[in-house]
C-alpha cells in the first residue's frame, strides 16, 4: 500500500493533467447544452482507459523496483537484463548501473588480490622471524647474567608482538582455526603466567593467583592469547605492586592490577582499534591493538570482556566465560 501511494505521488502531474482535460471536456459539452449522457460517456471512457494504463504502468514499475531491490541485495550484474526497458532514459540508466557494477567488481577483485598478497607477506614474515628469535633465546639461556636476563625479557616482548600480528591476520582471514572443547581453566592461566615469570621476578611484581578449579567451553589457544595480552597490559602499567588473577562466580575471570589505572574519559574506548588513551600516549610505545584484539577474540569465542578502573589505584578486567554462544567473523 505504501508503495502504491508513493507511486501515485510520483504520477501526480499525469493524473492532474488527465483530470484537467476531463474537466475541460465536461465544460465544453456543458457550454453547448448537450445532454449529460453525451458528456458522461466520453469522460467515463477516458477515465477507464486512463485507469487501465495507470495500472499497467504501476505493475511495470513495481516489477522493475523489485528487480532493482534484488540487484541491490545480491549485486548481480546479469540481473540487469531482467529490467524491462521501454524508454531511452531507462536504457541509459541500465547501462550506467551496469558499468558502475562492473567497475565496482573490478575494484573489489583488485583490493582482494592486494589484501591477499599483503596477508601472505606478513604471515611469511611472522613465521620466518620466529627462527632468529628461537636462536637468540637459546643463546641467551646459556648465560646467566643481568644483561642476558634483560635481553630475554625484551625478546619475550618481541615474541608477543609477533603473536599479535599473527592474531590480527587470522581474525581478518576467511577461515578460522577455532577448536571448542571443555578446557581446564587453570591450565590455560598457568601457561599464560609462565611466559611472564621472568618479568614478574625481575621487576619484583607480586603475583596473586587463586586457582579457579573450573572447566570452560572455549578455544584454549585463543583464550590463552587473550590472557597473555591482559597480563602484559597489567605488567606494563604497574610500576610496583601486584597483579591478581581470580575467578568470580559463576565463571568470570578477573585480572586486577595495582597500577596507574585508566582515566575515566578513556575507559569507554579502551577496546576500540588504535585507541591508546592518555597513558598510551605518555608511554609512546602503545599500539592500541592489544585490547582491541582481546575484544574481537572474546566476541568470536562467545565470551564478554569489560573493565573498570580507578586512576592511581589500578584496573580490573572481567572475562565472562559462562556464555556458550559463539560468533565467527
Amino acid at each position: 500500500m505504501r508503495f502504491f501511494v508513493s507511486y501515485l505521488r510520483s504520477k501526480w502531474k499525469t493524473i492532474g493533467a488527465c483530470a484537467l482535460f476531463s474537466l475541460m471536456f465536461f465544460l465544453s459539452f456543458t457550454l453547448y447544452r448537450l445532454p449529460l449522457a453525451a458528456v458522461a460517456y466520453p469522460v467515463g471512457l477516458c477515465l477507464v482507459v486512463g485507469l487501465a494504463l495507470l495500472i499497467f504502468d504501476f505493475l511495470r514499475v513495481q516489477r522493475t523496483c523489485r528487480t532493482l531491490r534484488h540487484i541491490r541485495s545480491a549485486a548481480g550484474v546479469n540481473d540487469l537484463e531482467m529490467i524491462a526497458v521501454q524508454r531511452p532514459v531507462e536504457a541509459e540508466y541500465r547501462a550506467l548501473i551496469g558499468r558502475l557494477l562492473d567497475e565496482h567488481e573490478q575494484m573489489q577483485a583488485a583490493f582482494s588480490d592486494r589484501y591477499a598478497r599483503m596477508t601472505d607477506y606478513y604471515t611469511l614474515w611472522a613465521h620466518q622471524i620466529k627462527t632468529p628469535i628461537a636462536a637468540m633465546r637459546l643463546q641467551l639461556q646459556s648465560e646467566d647474567t643481568d644483561a642476558s636476563r634483560a635481553c630475554l625479557l625484551e625478546l619475550s616482548r618481541v615474541e608477543q608482538y609477533v603473536e599479535m600480528v599473527m592474531a590480527y591476520l587470522r581474525l581478518d582471514s576467511n577461515t578460522t582455526d577455532y577448536l571448542f572443547r571443555a578446557c581446564e581453566l587453570d591450565a590455560i592461566i598457568r601457561a599464560a603466567i609462565k611466559k611472564f615469570a621472568g618479568e614478574f621476578i625481575s621487576r619484583k611484581i607480586r603475583l596473586i593467583y587463586e586457582p579457579a578449579h573450573a572447566r570452560v567451553v572455549t578455544d584454549e589457544k585463543w583464550l590463552q592469547f587473550v590472557l597473555e595480552q591482559l597480563i602484559s597490559n597489567a605488567l606494563k602499567y604497574t610500576p610496583s605492586g601486584s597483579v591478581t588473577i581470580r575467578l568470580e562466580a559463576p565463571a568470570t575471570l578477573v585480572i586486577e592490577d595495582t597500577g596507574i589505572g585508566i582515566a575515566p574519559e578513556d575507559l569507554p574506548r579502551i577496546f576500540d582499534r588504535g585507541f591508546t588513551g592518555k597513558n598510551g600516549r605518555a608511554d609512546k610505545k602503545a599500539s592500541g591493538l592489544g585490547l582491541y584484539l582481546c575484544a574481537r577474540v572474546c566476541k568470536n569465542l562467545g565470551h564478554t570482556i569489560r573493565a573498570d578502573s580507578t586512576p592511581g589505584c589500578g584496573t580490573r578486567v572481567y572475562l565472562d566465560l559462562s556464555k556458550s554462544e559463539t560468533r565467527f567473523e
